[in-house]
């Protein structure tokens, strides 16, 4: 049995990794020594039995999410670890900054990419990386975008190295999940351990949904007094099905399929027990394929036929637009500095983690030269599938790769393996150091804002880098510190 009163930090060794919760934090005015004497006076015991009792609210709640194999579909509760991951007022600052920075010049790419095409015709970036994009999409070519936003709704995975600095990992410009566990990780907080809370000066993240919905009024068609929106889901069975139940319920508005809506004269109805009602903005939750069946694959029975036209006569709006993947393609995002600088004139407030791509020669060069040092990805892949760790990795392992790489070289990325930070992580053994990363969430419409904190994700396995969901890992509470 464990003793209660033992203090919870005594075995605990964070090793050579940077720790968001170190005692001795720059910029931290004594929150963090607060939160660590009150968790030692809960206890292990204690922390123990609230966590259980925080993860049956989880399940009784339904706050779930869907795994998927070629036999099974596995309804599962994102694991939640109680121990908060704090943010300083001036981290923050630089992550609000650095998010805002790298939002606006996604919105500038998209745009050009879609009318002048500028940085490919200045050779910043390859045409073939744009124009042979899988999610490149031609119907885009002159679409007006309202305010040319195109991601509405994005979210930044930014990691912290060994030295303390942030880096971004990957950008996230289609349809990023997350947010719901951000706010219903603060509840959970708040009922679970209101003593570890109290006194604390935190910024508030229950206003997402008020802020989503004014962004997507922001982009409805002009001249509309009181635009309506719904938010479309792929139904019960998407993975995150749970979310769009969240958001929907958040705003306020109504959570459709693409049967309780059809297009008619180029406008938007919504199927409802009073009549056909307009609709104004869509935040979609469909990938581009299934959107249109007219447009995109016929035989789709998730999308609207005729949306786009729609769309494209000024009768409705979709959040996020279409062809945004292009943006957030890993190999696209090994150029975000420079395109960054090319649009702002600007270096980027938050660095890259350093990228080799093995579309290009030296690029691929180095990799398989270095596999063994190196963390290979698959462009086309999210979720943690088709990574391989070279430090880690055995000689099968590191083949199998060598042979995919040089099949398709163009599919392939790869980056030094970065000493992720580490948080103290409730486990069998106590409070251990789990490595963990940081999903910001920016809302645009006209302007940008951000929520405070974001989704922090925590590999819960020892040792492992691998933070996805999808992949056992878990979440945190993320408290970003009230200025002074």
């Amino acid at each position: 049995m464990t003793d209660a009163s033992a203090d919870p930090f005594a075995a605990y060794d964070s090793g050579p990794y940077f720790c968001e919760l170190a005692a001795d934090r720059p910029g931290d005015t004594g929150a963090v020594a607060h939160v660590r004497r009150a968790i030692t006076a809960i206890g292990l015991d204690q922390l123990r039995a609230r966590a259980a009792a925080a993860e049956n609210d989880l399940i009784n709640l339904g706050i779930t999410f869907t795994v998927y194999s070629e036999a099974t579909a596995i309804d599962r509760i994102l694991p939640f670890d109680c121990i908060p991951r704090i943010l300083t007022a001036g981290e923050w600052r630089t992550l609000e900054a650095g998010v805002k920075q790298r939002v606006a010049a996604l919105n500038a790419f998209l745009h050009d990419i879609y009318h002048d095409r500028k940085i490919v015709k200045d050779n910043v970036i390859p045409a073939d990386l744009v124009f042979g994009n899988a999610n490149y999409r031609p119907e885009m070519e002159q679409f007006p975008v309202r305010f040319g936003t195109y991601v509405h709704i994005c979210g930044i995975d930014i990691v912290r190295d060994d030295a303390g600095e942030f880096r971004v990992l990957e950008d996230n410009a289609r349809t990023p999940s997350g947010v719901s566990y951000v706010v219903e990780n603060r509840q959970l907080m708040l009922r679970a351990f209101p003593d570890l809370m109290a006194g604390m000066r935190l910024r508030p993240v229950d206003d997402y949904g008020r802020r989503l919905r004014e962004a997507l009024t922001e982009i409805a068609p002009e001249g509309v007094d009181e635009p309506q929106v719904v938010l479309l889901s792929p139904g019960i069975y998407n993975s995150a099905y749970f979310e769009h139940v969240f958001l929907a319920r958040e705003m306020g508005v109504p959570l459709v399929e693409g049967a309780d809506l059809f297009v008619e004269d180029d406008r938007v109805w919504m199927r409802t027990t009073g009549g056909n009602w307009p609709v104004h903005t869509i935040y979609r939750r469909i990938g581009d394929d299934f959107l249109d069946p007219t447009v995109f694959r016929p035989d789709s029975l998730l999308g609207v036929p005729g949306i786009i036209g729609a769309w494209r006569k000024g009768n409705v709006a979709l959040a996020n637009a279409v062809g945004t993947g292009v943006a957030d393609d890993k190999a696209i995002y090994a150029y975000m500095p420079r395109i960054i600088r090319y649009y702002l004139s600007e270096d980027a407030i938050l660095p890259n983690v350093e990228t080799y791509i093995c579309r290009e020669k030296d690029g691929l060069d180095y990799t398989l030269a270095n596999l063994d040092k190196l963390v290979t990805k698959p462009v086309g892949e999210s979720g943690g599938y088709g990574i391989t760790i070279g430090p880690r990795a055995s000689k099968e392992e590191l083949e199998k790769a060598r042979t995919s790489i040089v099949k398709d070289p163009s599919n392939w990325i790869s980056q030094p393996m970065i000493s992720l930070s580490v948080a103290p992580t409730l486990t069998d053994s106590g409070l251990r150091p789990r490595h963990l990363d940081l999903r910001p969430f920016a809302v645009t419409g006209r302007d940008t804002w951000v929520l405070p904190g974001g989704l922090t994700r925590v590999a819960m396995k020892e040792g492992s880098l691998i933070v996805n969901s999808s992949q056992g890992g878990g979440s945190k509470d993320t408290w970003v510190l009230a200025e002074g």
